[in-house]
């Protein structure tokens, strides 16, 4: 992975056979980034993706085999229980151009995948939620 800070944002290049969601960790945590918003393009392979069931309170989870293109990969980033979470949501085409969307729970990088990070100047933190069951932003 490589990553260079601007002014205001920080770009972050995934490279060949990394764990998509362990060097976004890696590379925020370097930087003392604990809040903000990111959007990537580029490649993922071997994902998991999930669709969260509201009236269950569970994630319902399925494993995508072989190489995808991201046509969406955007999220978040928040501290919970003084964890930092990545919340990424995709959008996944196939070599037939059939989509699939989610929250992307696992993935490696075939290729490349580009991400801009807008950290935030303050932290953005996540409490849990009895209604959905849920740890959503604090506001």
């Amino acid at each position: 992975m490589k990553s260079k800070k601007f002014d205001t944002y920080l770009v972050v290049r995934l490279e060949k056979d990394e764990d998509i969601i362990a060097a976004l960790k890696d590379v925020l945590v370097n930087e003392g980034i604990k809040g903000g918003f990111f959007y990537g393009l580029g490649v993922g392979k071997e994902l998991e993706l999930g669709y969260y069931d509201a009236h269950n309170r569970s994630y319902t989870r399925k494993k995508f085999a072989g190489e995808y293109e991201f046509t969406s990969f955007a999220g978040n980033i928040s501290i919970s229980d003084k964890e930092l979470v990545i919340h990424c949501h995709v959008t996944i085409t196939d070599a037939d151009f059939n989509a699939f969307g989610g929250h992307l729970f696992a993935g490696t990088v075939p290729a490349t995948l580009e991400v801009i990070v807008f950290p935030f100047t303050k932290d953005l933190l996540r409490i849990q939620d009895k209604d959905t069951g849920l740890n959503l932003l604090e506001l």
